[in-house]
């Protein structure tokens, strides 16, 4: 279970960190006319269905350990067996083109999603990307721009993938 923010203040630094995930992010807070005090860093997990990072939150504290989704569109889309097969259908192109080039080359998401639906690609580009997140948190793949490995849930613009080195 994760303690509450009223804990973690109140921790030593060592205990601190027995407490918290690596990769987090860091806040600083401020006490009228003092110095900064910092803040420990909140835990993070990614999205189930999309690989966005979610940041722990007051609201959550009971119910930490439940929260897999980012938003209400990523619950109600993980309802759906249409689009649970369309995303395994994703993982498995940006695969397999992976696959079929050299290990150092590159994709764009968009080529996964003219194999899979040619028609309409333009609209599964999110999904495209979605997938591409899911493959970077099991550690398959990763997301560059402009030739350097990128954050994949604050990358903005164009991306492309990898296989994993």
């Amino acid at each position: 279970m994760v303690p509450s923010i009223r804990q973690l203040c109140g921790a030593t630094d060592a205990a601190r960190s027995n407490h918290l995930p690596t990769g987090t992010h860091t806040r600083i807070a401020r006490r009228r006319g003092t110095e900064p005090i910092p803040v420990p860093a909140l835990p993070t997990k990614p999205c189930t269905l999309c690989g966005r990072i979610i940041t722990w939150r007051k609201k959550w504290e009971r119910d930490w350990d439940q929260v897999k989704f980012c938003s209400d569109a990523c619950r109600r889309a993980s309802k759906s067996n249409d689009h649970q097969a369309f995303a395994r259908a994703l993982e498995q192109s940006i695969l397999a083109l992976l696959a079929e080039r050299p290990k150092s080359a590159t994709i764009c998401p968009s080529e996964a999603a003219r194999r899979v639906r040619p028609d309409d690609w333009r609209d599964w580009m999110e999904p495209a990307r979605q997938a591409a997140r899911r493959l970077v948190e099991q550690g398959r793949v990763e997301i560059t721009q402009s030739g350097r490995v990128v954050d994949p849930s604050t990358a903005k613009g164009p991306i492309r993938l990898r296989l994993s080195r």
